[in-house]
């Protein structure tokens, strides 16, 4: 059974005062200035489908899958409004309805959320298909001959947005557990939580955050083969399937035996962090759960938490006088009320300037797969982005959530190619994990730091 509208505690649909201070931070409503493509529109209309006078229709449908669950409002939100609980369970009953049920969406839902997002291996085994297709030349090949505007207008569209998969997933990077070099008397042991596209994209990030972890003296622990976190399952209104892989999770990962449980993708984390909201009536695991939530940290958050060690003067080597803004990801600074600690990584590094970007706050269009489902909305929000990030002339972007890397990675393809006068997209943890890595070159290390013959 899943949880209706008509079945939230009434309060939490009767906190919104329509005050209107979400209105401003919406991205939907400021495009479209329409009421109902606001937070408190929506709000309204989920109430008025509580109260019974509405009906679960396509249209209240299409308008929730307008909504990008950016989560800004919560944010700008002065009476508290819980949107993030409101939104899911609007979608799941959207699901259970049917509403927007079609042979071409069911099909895509079964396969992406059902079979290939619960299956670690099989996801796996298609990254490992894809790495073969662009490293062999046979990408090229197709794009040069434009065999490519054969596919379907949809996948016509998205083939150029197609990750490079790496050489080398998580696992093959990083020993279930790693010890750091200089053992404290009474070593903080953490998990490492390595993701899906995380783990087949962005591998290199789940290193640095291990050897980060490293030279701050903590024990690391990283299950080789890990579930989906069943956030892309919850944020698409399928907490049945949710739930299953957040049990998965709890299996894996008991969290009584760990410090923290860590998280360097902000999406990811923001639903993780809710497992005991997700499990509360499941008695099994519940206790679990709670635990899971309490321990839940995003790696810069924790690091801060921890009083992480500053990289030496000896540490500017490769990164001397760069300048780095900061793309904040949706899910990390409003979902999770993490913004200043990614800040404060940054700035400890030796060389690095900081400039601070307009509307960092601001969502990138990424937003989960809203950049497939909406492309005209995500869009806009992808240029506006890249103008504001472009206009602090940093030569870094920084940002800590693998969707937010790729929209704007892809953005930057599409304007300036593969010029030089392109900035870099890179996770703060790798910046950081970087100026460790100088400092033990210049033969001046402090603390425990991390060689690179650490890798496996």
């Amino acid at each position: 059974m899943i949880k209706k509208l008509a079945d939230i505690d009434y309060s939490i649909l009767q906190q919104c005062m329509h005050c209107g201070m979400c209105l401003p931070t919406c991205p939907t409503y400021v495009e479209t200035k329409e009421e109902r493509n606001s937070p408190r529109g929506r709000i309204a209309l989920m109430r008025a489908i509580a109260d019974g006078e509405l009906a679960v229709s396509k249209s209240f449908g299409d308008e929730m899958y307008y909504c990008l669950g950016c989560l800004a409002c919560t944010t700008a939100c002065p009476a508290g409004v819980n949107y993030s609980e409101l939104f899911e369970v609007a979608r799941a009953e959207i699901e259970e309805k049917g509403v927007l049920d079609s042979p071409k969406r069911d099909a895509i839902r079964w396969f992406a959320l059902r079979l290939l997002f619960t299956r670690p291996r099989l996801l796996r085994f298609v990254g490992r298909l894809l790495w073969l297709w662009q490293v062999s030349g046979l990408q090229t090949f197709a794009r040069r001959t434009r065999l490519v505007k054969l596919l379907p207008g949809n996948l016509r569209r998205l083939e150029p947005q197609a990750p490079v998969i790496q050489a080398k997933f998580s696992h093959q990077l990083i020993a279930p557990v790693e010890k750091p070099v200089a053992t404290p008397p009474a070593p903080r042991r953490v998990a490492v939580l390595t993701g899906c596209v995380q783990d087949l994209v962005f591998a290199d990030i789940n290193r640095a955050t291990v050897d980060v972890l490293l030279a701050n003296g903590c024990e690391v622990h990283t299950p080789p083969v890990q579930p989906c976190c069943g956030s892309l399952h919850a944020h698409n209104g399928d907490t049945g399937t949710a739930r299953e892989l957040a049990r998965r999770q709890l299996d894996l990962i008991d969290p009584f035996t760990f410090d923290a449980i860590i998280s360097n993708a902000g999406g990811c984390g923001s639903h993780l962090r809710h497992y005991d909201h997700l499990l509360e009536n499941d008695p099994a695991y519940r206790e679990r759960a709670v635990e899971w939530s309490r321990k839940l940290k995003d790696v810069s958050e924790y690091l801060v938490e921890i009083g992480f060690r500053k990289p030496g003067a000896s540490a500017a080597g490769p990164v001397e006088n760069v300048s780095v803004t900061y793309h904040e990801s949706c899910h990390l600074c409003h979902g999770q009320k993490v913004s200043k600690q990614p800040r404060e990584l940054l700035k400890a590094i030796p060389g690095v300037e900081l400039r601070e970007c307009a509307e960092a706050s601001w969502c990138c269009g990424s937003a989960g797969i809203y950049n497939i489902t909406q492309p005209e909305t995500a869009g806009w929000l992808q240029e506006r982005k890249l103008g504001h990030l472009l206009a602090t002339g940093a030569q870094v972007v920084a940002t800590a959530n693998p969707g937010c890397h790729l929209q704007i990675e892809n953005s930057l393809k599409t304007t300036r190619g593969s010029t030089a006068s392109a900035p870099k997209i890179v996770h703060p943890v790798v910046l950081l994990a970087n100026a460790y890595l100088a400092e033990e070159a210049s033969g001046r290390p402090t603390g425990n730091v991390i060689p690179p013959s650490n890798s496996v």
